[in-house]
């Protein structure tokens, strides 16, 4: 019986295939498509939940901003790999889609901070926790789900359609949100009109449902079961392992991290130095990324398709290799073709900030010091600056001098010497930014498109999905999470809008350095045996 559960992963029945592979990357194009809306209208929502004037509700803002990301996540995966490996990868990531995707339609239900006072951010961060909670669960069942049916030597293949669901759920994202803008005025989509995306997400709740239902149980976790092999506490099973162990932090040093940054960099990194540093409408911005990424997703499956012939491994370290060597000439390319015009003036009359040593919170909506408010101020104009070390804050703009932080005398010299408040639609090269934006998104593929398969044939089938999950989402919640708050860290302390990039190249030489020592070639291991 056994082996008969176990070999229904070799029997190719694309029925069965497609079903598995459509149910499964549903579940990632929902849970990206919540990732990505919540970006996209994340002002808008601070305004409307968080109000500036009340401290408790910015600490709220906070916790909403980071909790699910980092704290949650993480849990979520310790507690959904529990069950997945107990009760099987079905029903668990049933649930997982359910509780995700029921806390996404309720956010669109939720009332203001005008409607509820502070019952309305606190709700909104239960929600912001429950679907954390999910995404902990969801991923790891999804990839382990189609892993495990996929054929010998189709692994790669089939566990990439779930990677190029998050391109999936960021294109639907990015047309939601548009089309509902676009449907109605300015003011009516924000008094009500921005619940639409959150609320259209219940057709795909229902549909990913319906489809799950519909699916049985994985056949490597039926075998398990019926040879009475299932494990009784994998997170105890899975931490106690040390060989186990090792393969976790591999897991989590040389692929989580690596590939999470450098997807990071192409869509939130690409989306915040377009609208930040080169002054591109966000509107516009994202149709930039969106064609950019259209045009490279299908590389996700190729990358995937070739991990099957080559090995997984190689075409990982290759990613990395390139993404250190390109990301720079990358973003270069995309200032070039977005805003000559701010890279003339950066030229021809150069900023210098003479202030005295002070901190600056990259978390804090508002600077205490004057020093730190200036920090803050070039940071959020793209600026790029020199810094001098002086008794008091000064701001030089080319030969013009101006003693003391005043945001409306900086920003008529930054005007005056040249540096545009916004791009010029008639010196823009949109082709240099689509191809930059293209290239980035390949480079992703690159590195992600078979990082399912890496991962699912890393681990024992008896602690997998606890064993796959906890390093992913500790990866893609801390090194990917924190990502824009270091970068812009980085960019304040040294003034180059381009220096925060430093961050993904040093995650990826970590990760590349790691991989290509202890990362073991998996592509021909047999997933039920070993």
């Amino acid at each position: 019986m056994a082996a008969t559960a176990a070999a229904d992963a070799e029997v190719i029945d694309p029925k069965r295939d497609r079903l598995v592979i459509t149910a499964s990357a549903m579940g990632t194009v929902f849970e990206w498509y919540d990732f990505f809306l919540y970006g996209i209208l994340a002002a808008l929502i601070g305004k409307l939940f968080f109000p500036a004037d009340n401290p408790t509700a910015a600490l709220l803002a906070s916790l909403a901003a980071f909790g699910a990301g980092f704290a949650v996540r993480p849990l979520g995966a310790v507690l959904f790999g529990y069950y997945g490996d107990r009760i099987g990868r079905k029903y668990t990531f049933l649930v997982t889609i359910t509780l995700m995707g029921g806390a996404t339609v309720a956010i669109g239900l939720l009332p203001t901070y005008a409607q509820a006072g502070l019952w309305a951010p606190a709700l909104l961060l239960l929600l912001r926790l429950l679907q954390g909670l999910a995404l902990g669960g969801e991923y790891g069942g999804a990839a382990i789900y189609v892993g495990e049916h996929a054929p010998a030597g189709k692994r790669g293949q089939y566990t990439s359609w779930i990677q190029i669901s998050v391109v999936g759920g960021f294109l639907l994202a990015v047309i939601v949100v548009l089309a509902t803008r676009r449907a109605m005025s300015v003011d009516a989509f924000e008094a009500w009109g921005w619940r639409v995306p959150f609320l259209l997400s219940f057709a795909m709740l229902v549909i990913s449902i319906f489809i799950r239902m519909k699916l049985s149980e994985s056949p490597v976790f039926k075998a398990m079961k019926e040879s009475g092999v299932v494990v009784k506490n994998p997170i105890v099973e899975a931490f106690s392992d040390k060989a186990n162990v090792g393969n976790v932090l591999v897991a989590l040093f040389g692929v989580a991290a690596g590939l999470t940054v450098i997807y990071y960099t192409s869509q939130f990194g690409t989306l915040y130095f377009l609208t930040g540093t080169v002054r591109v409408a966000e509107e516009e911005a994202l149709l930039y990324l969106a064609f950019g990424a259209l045009l490279a997703a299908p590389l996700y499956v190729g990358f995937g398709m070739l991990s099957d012939r080559v090995g997984r491994k190689k075409i990982l370290l290759a990613g990395y290799a390139l993404a250190m060597l390109l990301i720079f000439p990358l973003f270069h390319l995309m200032a070039e073709g977005a805003n000559p015009a701010l890279l003339r003036a950066t030229r021809d009359a150069p900023v210098t900030l003479e202030a005295p040593p002070c901190d600056f919170n990259v978390f804090a909506r508002k600077q205490d010091s004057e020093c730190g408010q200036a920090l803050a101020f070039l940071s959020k104009r793209g600026i790029g600056y020199a810094k001098a070390e002086a008794p008091a804050v000064t701001l030089k703009v080319g030969d013009t001098r101006i003693d003391g932080f005043d945001a409306t005398r900086w920003e008529e010299a930054l005007i005056a010497a040249g540096y545009p408040l916004v791009a010029d639609p008639a010196e823009k090269q949109r082709w240099k930014i689509i191809l930059g934006v293209a290239v980035m998104v390949a480079l992703s593929a690159m590195t992600y498109g078979q990082v399912a398969a890496i991962l699912v044939e890393l681990f024992p089938a008896r602690v997998r999905y606890t064993s796959m999950s906890v390093p992913y989402h500790i990866g893609t919640g801390y090194f990917g999470g924190f990502l824009p708050f270091i970068s812009q860290y980085i960019v304040v302390r040294t003034g180059d809008p381009f220096a925060g990039l430093w961050y993904t190249v040093g995650v990826v030489a970590m990760a590349f350095l790691v991989a290509l020592i202890w990362l073991p070639e998996t592509r021909d291991r047999v997933l039920e045996h070993h």
